[in-house]
């Protein structure tokens, strides 16, 4: 499987994996294909962090989750660890975690990304409360979450650890090296990276994007798929003007590429109108690059102004182009480069490990 996710869960156990047998199971069938929104579920390059994952749970298959609760609970295991991002999961994950440690001494921890989602659909409340039925403790990375879990669990049982940097994309790179693999000419460039929802604000950094002078020679790169209507986003880079200083790359990113994008930027850009935390601020992180992010969520605990980056209030493109302006025009990238490099320092492995032995006491 693909995405941050897989990559989380493969980092988190081979960090376990230090002082812990562990063993990961996962997906014959994440998403059905008509629910999928992207292009495919797999991933296409080189793994990050080969580990070995034992493909068994099929998410839309009741059958398949007491086949797979049984399989667990042979294992005899004294913590199950499950990654909770989307109520869709829900019942999978509560059936097999109910299965697994009925009558047993497990332990269930989920690690929360969101309690509630950014993008709400029918069910989402009654399948995270089945889940959390069968769930014993939880982490959560950000101050919003954990007010979401306290509004949804009573009296909880939790641990607050920051999202760890992934470490998976290999070393920084030289930018005139990387801007030369892509294809980038001189001049000043901002990226936007991850996969394209409504929910991220790429329509308000378009926006800003118009109100920057020409003259300033700032260009935009804009890399990840679509998890909606491409169509609606390239007319609004057309309506907007911009054409000519946006650039798209609307695929899926393989591991060994992801240096490259984050390399030949100045700064990464996260215009997100919700969010809890976000994994891009800590792949930024990983190469040193300076933040511009929104006061959303859990962003602001992670990305501290004027120190690692900017932050300013959602869905303003007027502020937004501001703050790139701004940070070009007072030479910011050194200073808050540094910033990051010193940053990312707190977000090691070992804290979010030492929460789940905490919370297995």
């Amino acid at each position: 499987m693909r995405g941050g996710i897989a990559h989380f869960i493969a980092l988190l156990a081979s960090h376990l994996q230090k002082r812990h047998d562990t063993k990961i199971f996962s997906f014959t069938r994440q998403y059905p294909a008509f629910l999928f929104p992207g292009k495919t579920q797999m991933e296409e390059g080189a793994p990050g962090i080969p580990v070995t994952a034992a493909a068994e749970i099929d998410s839309v298959n009741p059958f398949n989750w007491i086949r797979v609760g049984l399989k667990v609970r042979r294992e005899k295991p004294d913590v199950i660890i499950y990654k909770y991002w989307l109520p869709f999961f829900g019942p999978c994950f509560g059936t097999i975690c109910a299965i697994a440690a009925w009558k047993r001494q497990t332990r269930v921890i989920a690690i929360c990304d969101n309690v509630i989602p950014h993008e709400h659909r029918p069910g989402d409340t009654l399948f995270t409360k089945f889940a959390f039925a069968f769930t014993d403790a939880y982490i959560v990375m950000s101050d919003s979450v954990e007010k979401d879990l306290q509004s949804m669990v009573r009296h909880p049982r939790y641990q607050k650890a920051a999202h760890p940097v992934y470490e998976i994309f290999g070393a920084a790179v030289p930018k005139a090296e990387s801007r030369a693999r892509l294809g980038i000419e001189a001049g000043k460039v901002i990226l936007f990276f991850g996969y394209i929802r409504t929910y991220k604000g790429l329509h308000t950094l378009i926006d800003a994007m118009a109100l920057i002078p020409r003259a300033l020679n700032i260009s935009l790169l804009v890399v990840g798929e679509y998890y909606g209507d491409e169509r609606d986003y390239r007319e609004h880079i057309a309506a907007a003007g911009v054409g000519d200083v946006v650039r798209v790359h609307s695929d899926y990113v393989p591991n060994e590429q992801v240096a490259d994008y984050f390399c030949a930027s100045d700064a990464v850009i996260l215009p997100y109108l919700s969010a809890t935390q976000s994994g891009i601020a800590q792949i930024a992180y990983q190469f040193n690059r300076p933040v511009i992010a929104t006061n959303v969520g859990g962003l602001a605990e992670v990305v501290i102004d004027g120190v690692s980056g900017l932050i300013i209030e959602p869905g303003r493109p007027q502020q937004l182009a501001d703050a790139i302006v701004r940070f070009y025009d007072e030479d910011m990238e050194g200073r808050l480069s540094a910033g990051a490099a010193e940053e990312k320092k707190k977000y090691s492995w070992d804290a979010i490990i030492a929460a789940i032995e905490l919370l297995n006491t």
